[in-house]
Order: C-alpha cells, then sequence, then structure tokens
C-alpha cells in the first residue's frame, strides 16, 4: 500500500470519542495502512464534546471561510487539525457553531436524536469534499465508517460526479450494526433533492432510519466491508445482493490482511 493513498471519513474515532466500534476501526484502519507506508487523511466531525485544548485541535485559516449551502441556507465552514500522538496522522475536523458546537455527538442528554442530524451529514459530507478539494489531495480509495458519513457516497457520485480531481477515486463502505433507533427528519429526501440528486436515487431516504442511510450509501459505493459481526439479516442480504464486491467480517486479529488484499483489489 505504498503511497497510495486513502481518505477515512467517519462520524467517529479514538482518541477524540468513546470507543466504541465505529470510533476503534476508524483509528485502527488508518494506522495499519500509515504503518505500511501509505498516505492516508481522516475527517471527522468536530462534536462539542471535544476537548479541543487537551488534543491540540486548532483552526487551518486557509481552508476555512467558504459557505456551504444546505437545504437553501448558506451554512459557515470552519476547518480544524490535530494529530493523533505518536503516530503521524493528522485529523481534520468539519466544524460549524450551528451544527457541532452541542456538547454531545447525536443526541440530547435524553437520548433523544438531534433534529437537525440530517443536515449535519448533508453538510459533514460537502465540508469533507470541499477541503479535499482545497487541498488538491487525490485519494485512490475513500473510506466510509458510520452514519454521519454515509452521505458522502450519494454527494460524490451525483452532486460532484464531474470533478475531474476524484475521476479515478473507488468509495467503500464499512457498514455497522444499528446504532441508533427511530428516523432523522421525514425531509431529509427533499433537502437532498435540492442539491439536484435524483429522487430515484435515494428512494430508501422517504424513511431516513439507520438501515435505510446505510443502504443509500452502500447503493453509491464501489465495496463494501462488513465491519460488524452481528449485522442485521436484512442489510446482509443487502449487501449480498448489491452485486457490489464486498468483504466478509474480519476479526481485529485478522482484518489487516484481509483490508489490504481487499483495497489492492480496488486499485
Amino acid at each position: 500500500m505504498e503511497d497510495k493513498r486513502i481518505l477515512y471519513v467517519s462520524s467517529e474515532v479514538v482518541p477524540y470519542l468513546a470507543e466504541n466500534e465505529v470510533s476503534l476501526m476508524s483509528y485502527d484502519v488508518p494506522k495499519m495502512i500509515n504503518d505500511q507506508g501509505g498516505q492516508i487523511r481522516i475527517f471527522m466531525p468536530r462534536y462539542g464534546n471535544i476537548n479541543e485544548r487537551r488534543h491540540q485541535l486548532h483552526e487551518v485559516i486557509r481552508l476555512s471561510g467558504m459557505n456551504l449551502v444546505v437545504n437553501d441556507v448558506d451554512m459557515p465552514l470552519i476547518i480544524k487539525v490535530a494529530s493523533i500522538p505518536k503516530e503521524r496522522i493528522q485529523v481534520y475536523f468539519i466544524d460549524n457553531d450551528e451544527y457541532f458546537k452541542r456538547k454531545a455527538t447525536f443526541s440530547d442528554e435524553d437520548g433523544v436524536l438531534y433534529p437537525d442530524n440530517d443536515e449535519r451529514a448533508i453538510f459533514f459530507a460537502k465540508g469533507v469534499v470541499e477541503t479535499v478539494k482545497k487541498l488538491n489531495w487525490v485519494p485512490d480509495i475513500i473510506h466510509v465508517h458510520g452514519w454521519m458519513a454515509s452521505m458522502l457516497p450519494v454527494y460524490m457520485k451525483h452532486f460532484y460526479k464531474d470533478e475531474a480531481l476524484f475521476s479515478q477515486t473507488k468509495i467503500v463502505t464499512s457498514v455497522y450494526g444499528q446504532s441508533f433507533d427511530g428516523a432523522l427528519d421525514v425531509e431529509m429526501i427533499n433537502k437532498i433533492k435540492f442539491d439536484g440528486i435524483p429522487v430515484a436515487a435515494i428512494s430508501d431516504l422517504e424513511v431516513p432510519n439507520y438501515e435505510n442511510l446505510i443502504k443509500t450509501s452502500i447503493s453509491h459505493s464501489d465495496a463494501v466491508i462488513i465491519a460488524s459481526e452481528n449485522l442485521s439479516p436484512s442489510l446482509t442480504k443487502f449487501i449480498e445482493s448489491s452485486e457490489k464486491p464486498f468483504l466478509p467480517f474480519a476479526s481485529k486479529e485478522g482484518f489487516a490482511e484481509a483490508y489490504t488484499t481487499f483495497y489492492k483489489k480496488m486499485l
């Protein structure tokens, strides 16, 4: 994997957030590729519960300052960056005071999902792509982890489909077990449609629950990795019937070889 460029786009990454299936793999996989001589970048949202002082986040002025349109409203994009200690791995944080200042990730203290989670996901997807464009850094592979990143494949295949920078880039989605109950804003499909994305491509988002977000991400990806041992039968069936290359679940002990081999087949 030497000198291959892989962009990791994740809902959660350790050490910035608590350990779970998504946040751990979003650290372990980039570290593994970094150790093999690959060039990597990690992007995640800058949630308000990330301690900026402890993790030494700082704003990148040359990348910040543009506005992204979400549902016909201009939202300022702020980019922050930090390095994972000892690993020489840079993490870029997509930030916006309106969407990410609150002191939690996806839900309030009562466990109720934030009503604007759909817009946060759209903003995150656009923010990642616009920042990578500014960096002029061409990824060979974009690897998506977690539902907050699930709109990135959709925007790459439609909204950014004419960007020459990404003409050879392949998209991989890692699929994890259920991470929230209920659904996001029922207007989500219309907010995405506002960006010129055809309704037929996002019809599953008529009901924007966890499974349908992931199905939409899979449909717009070039390949899929099953990242949870206990995936729902319906998602497993959807992946198997998608006719996309997919990697079955690999244990923590064996994932390095499995993921590396899978990546190489795509390059």
